[in-house]
């Protein structure tokens, strides 16, 4: 590498690109040599590349040469970390470059210095020798200069890394400050504009105000992805105005829209509108309290105030003016706080269930992030406030349950996933419930027929590996006892049979008969008794039911590798941690860090 380093200069070997391959290879080997032998490698491959920045003419050559320096420099963090005054120089050099308008170079800086931060983020809060105050202090004296040349998705990218800064602070107090010194620029903005739609909410109108908001909102959602729990006082200094802000802003979209018929929602001013304000605030309190740890009075501080601005709004808007991430939201905050939400989870229900569901099961095209997000919401409430389910009316019961059934027929892999692994959820959950026999009586056979319907049709191949988890988890049931009332219906079944296995055994070979009518009664008979007889065995009962479906006239001419996907999968992840455990093979932007600030 040093060889080909030294072509690099003598101008034997320049080029763009094979200056872009070699650093490339050089950071990849980050953490592959003793750190000794590391250490005087990186200085020699620095000396060269500054010394090549020094000869090279032009500016886009210069440009090409800092941004490969500025990656190799990124890629050895245990090297930034033992030397202070390399790192401080690194970083005065980034900010330098923050200024330099030459295509790329700011984004660049940016990107070079969030993932450098990341990795030696104690670094810049403790006093080093040498110096006055830590270096995160000196930073925000001087922060409205070092970000005055920068694109507001830049300025988002420093926050966010100055965030990483602040969290690595132990002492709370000064975290405050810090936090408080970040935020001063987009508050004081954020104080004027509340002031002003106070006087008058027409203020909000403007187009370039919406952008300023968007922005503030932006700028406080970097800093609460970094910043985490710690955001906490930045958050509630905003949170009741920044609801206030939501509600005005949804009358605007909500008068526009009613004045605009259907075609209002399409127009540019409606999507600033719905894509910026509404999404932003909503998109910074759920990645607060995602990112927040897991404290009972945060959920209890931030969820009752939500009900009416954003639940409410949800539930009266028109479906065009549906924000897809109020249901995003409510499942990340009872996937956080579980089950403490259990007693929201009636109103939530009566303001998310109903309207939504009308939008979504018109067909299967329209409104696509309702569908995930309804989805994923819904598995939230499964997993964690089961009990809320239970008490529902048996009306509503059957909605989730359609709806359920609705998802897994759907041709969308995630939908059709998400649906599946719900379905499982609540099928594992009502077994062991006192409700066991009620809900297998009302819903046993109808998801067997579904799920058989899925199964058998070559278009839903993806979720062969859940449809063969359902259908197991049907018959380890029926044959277990736990059932202890029969699944048929006395008044249409002309005689009584001895248990629910006879009778499921006799249901299902009639289902398979009509649905492959090209196949024997023998086959078919021999193929449900095998299922019944390796139920407990996961793997010869997958086996079982692949074999049965690539016999199948339905499935013999067609590229099944979809039915292998799962053993797929398990061969391509056993490659990638032979690839991992040498150093160069993997390229460093597909790994995840995992090499963290000590």
């Amino acid at each position: 590498m040093l060889k080909k380093l030294s072509k690099q200069l003598s101008g034997e070997d320049w080029t763009w690109n094979n200056l872009n391959t070699l650093c490339w290879a050089i950071g990849s080997i980050s953490g592959s040599m003793m750190e000794e032998q590391e250490n005087r490698f990186l200085v020699m491959v620095i000396r060269d590349l500054l010394n090549l920045c020094e000869i090279t003419k032009g500016k886009d050559n210069k440009a090409v040469i800092a941004s490969n320096i500025m990656y190799v420099v990124g890629q050895y963090p245990r090297f930034l970390r033992a030397h202070w005054k390399f790192l401080k120089t690194v970083v005065n050099k980034l900010f330098e470059f923050m200024h330099e308008t030459h295509p790329g170079v700011q984004d660049m800086a940016c990107d070079t210095f969030l993932k450098i931060v990341q990795k030696c983020k104690r670094k810049f809060v403790i006093v080093q020798v040498g110096e006055n105050e830590p270096f995160v202090s000196e930073l925000l004296s001087a922060l409205a200069t070092t970000v005055a040349d920068l694109e507001p998705h830049q300025i988002h990218s420093f926050y966010e890394s100055v965030g990483h800064m602040i969290q690595a602070e132990s002492d709370p107090h000064k975290r405050d400050e810090y936090l408080q010194r970040l935020m001063e620029l987009p508050n004081q903005k954020w104080g004027e504009i509340i002031g002003q739609a106070r006087q008058s909410v027409d203020f909000l109108k403007d187009q370039d105000v919406i952008r300023t908001v968007l922005n503030i909102l932006q700028t406080n959602t970097s800093v609460a992805s970094s910043l985490g729990t710690h955001f906490l006082s930045q958050i509630s200094l905003i949170f009741l105005d920044m609801l206030n802000v939501y509600r005005m802003y949804s009358e605007l979209i909500s008068s526009s829209i009613a004045e605009g018929g259907p075609y209002a929602s399409k127009t540019s001013y409606v999507k600033l509108l719905r894509r910026s304000v509404k999404r932003e605030t909503l998109k910074l309190i759920e990645t607060f309290l995602d990112k927040a740890e897991d404290q009972p009075q945060i959920g209890k501080q931030f969820v009752p105030p939500m009900m009416d601005p954003v639940l409410g709004d949800y539930a009266r808007n028109l479906p065009d003016a549906r924000e897809s991430e109020v249901l995003s939201l409510f499942a990340t905050i009872i996937n956080k706080y579980k089950v403490a939400m259990i007693d929201d989870v009636p109103r939530l229900f009566e303001a998310v269930f109903q309207c939504t569901l009308e939008m979504i099961t018109k067909n299967f095209e329209d409104y696509p992030e309702h569908r995930l997000k309804f989805f994923s919401l819904l598995r939230a409430i499964a997993t964690h406030c089961f009990a809320a389910l239970i008490r529902l009316s048996s009306q509503q019961l059957k909605l989730v349950m359609d709806s359920i059934i609705w998802a897994f027929r759907h041709t969308e892999r995630n939908i059709a996933e998400t649906g599946l692994n719900l379905l499982l959820e609540m099928l594992k959950n009502f077994q062991a419930s006192e409700f066991c026999n009620q809900f297998y009586r009302t819903y046993f056979l109808s998801i067997e027929q579904e799920i058989f319907a899925v199964l058998t049709d070559t278009f839903h191949k993806p979720g062969f590996k859940l449809h063969v988890l359902v259908l197991q988890h049907l018959f380890c049931l029926v044959e277990s006892g736990l059932l202890t009332e029969p699944l048929w219906d006395a008044a249409t079944v002309p005689y009584p049979y001895p248990n629910n296995g006879m009778f499921v055994r006799e249901y299902t070979i009639k289902l398979l008969s009509t649905s492959f009518p090209n196949m024997t009664a023998a086959e078919v008979t021999q193929f449900v008794n095998g299922l019944f007889d390796s139920r407990n065995d996961l793997s010869t009962f997958k086996n079982h039911i692949r074999d049965f479906l690539v016999q199948s006239k339905e499935f013999s001419a067609q590229d099944n590798k979809d039915l292998y996907a799962e053993e797929a999968a398990l061969q391509r992840e056993r490659e990638r941690q032979r690839m991992l455990s040498i150093p160069g093979l993997i390229a460093p932007n597909e790994i995840q860090d995992e090499m963290l600030d000590s």
